[in-house]
């Protein structure tokens, strides 16, 4: 029997017993099938399940001490820097390497990995593109990111966990999830039909700056890729930091032509910014997109390609 076919009293009863029950589902029901369909897990979803053996918190924090000071209990540190890089040449860890981490962090081929970070999850983004190029099942976002959590006054502690080594392989590559240089000059010359999407504030985006305020990794032009539309990233999500509705997001990009109907590619300065808004394009809405690591850095250093700057500013000008 069906609630409609009941009085209006038993009604409202048996749809909060049909919550009740469906609550009480959802909470003893492994990560990975709770899980599977959403990108997102929330903060009480984790709090809920930490001790699941079938569960992996990574933390990938870019701010020095932050994982030491206190993380999430039983996760896992991923320094962006050493371990989600080559330490040697600009470009992502490589796939020998990645397997070494997850190996040593016990991830299994059917462990659900959940990625969080500080800096409002721009780096735990990122680690969430490189486990897709290297086709991690199960990875998902902890919504709100670290701040979030301690927001809620949420557990932590300062203990690092020693989880039984496995031997994880990689299995396909998908290096479609990247864009290249080669890639953004198609846009900016109408060679290709692919959507440049760049995140940056719109003082960047315009070219009155260079890069934020203290930054240490800058490129010698200011301005955008010609093509590029900008939506900067912090536009995507609420006050606590997590991701806005789908379909308020699906309105955001389509106000600036970026419906899905195209290939799309988010840019910043080195990536980590462009790596969030390719999470929402991606996973939330489902959009084909590629992440320029590039970014900014190589695009605006590259010598012979094109630019927009609207604000005229050049470098170094008296």
């Amino acid at each position: 029997m069906t609630t409609t076919a009941l009085a209006p009293g038993l009604r409202a009863l048996a749809t909060v017993l049909l919550a009740s029950v469906a609550g009480a589902a959802l909470a003893n029901t492994p990560p990975a099938a709770a899980a599977a369909a959403a990108p997102l897990v929330t903060t009480e979803w984790l709090a809920q399940n930490l001790n699941r053996s079938d569960l992996r918190v990574i933390e990938v924090s870019v701010n020095p001490g932050v994982y030491e000071r206190a993380h999430i209990p039983g996760a896992v540190n991923f320094s962006w820097h050493t371990d989600l890089n080559d330490k040697l040449r600009r470009d992502i860890v490589g796939k020998q390497d990645f397997e070494k981490l997850l190996s040593k962090a016990g991830v299994k081929d059917d462990t659900t990995v959940v990625l969080y970070g500080d800096t409002n999850n721009w780096f735990a983004a990122w680690g969430a593109w490189v486990f897709d190029i290297y086709g991690v099942k199960n990875v998902k976002l902890l919504d709100g990111g670290r701040r979030k959590w301690e927001a809620e006054s949420r557990a932590l502690n300062n203990r690092a966990p020693d989880y039984a080594a496995t031997s994880y392989r990689v299995g396909k590559v998908n290096l479609d999830l990247r864009a290249r240089l080669s890639d953004a000059l198609a846009v900016a010359e109408g060679k290709s039909q692919a959507k440049l999407i760049d995140i940056r504030s719109g003082d960047e985006y315009q070219g009155k700056i260079f890069a934020p305020a203290g930054v240490p990794e800058l490129a010698i032009r200011a301005g955008h890729i010609p093509g590029a539309v900008n939506v900067p990233w912090g536009q995507a999500v609420q006050e606590d930091g997590t991701f806005k509705p789908k379909e308020e997001l699906r309105k955001l990009y389509a106000g600036v032509g970026i419906d899905g109907s195209k290939p799309v590619i988010t840019y910043c300065r080195i990536g980590e910014r462009s790596s969030h808004t390719w999470f929402a394009l991606s996973k939330i809405l489902g959009y084909d997109v590629k992440n320029y690591d590039g970014s900014w850095t190589e695009y605006g250093n590259a010598v012979g390609v094109p630019i927009t700057n609207p604000a005229g500013t050049v470098w170094a000008a008296k």
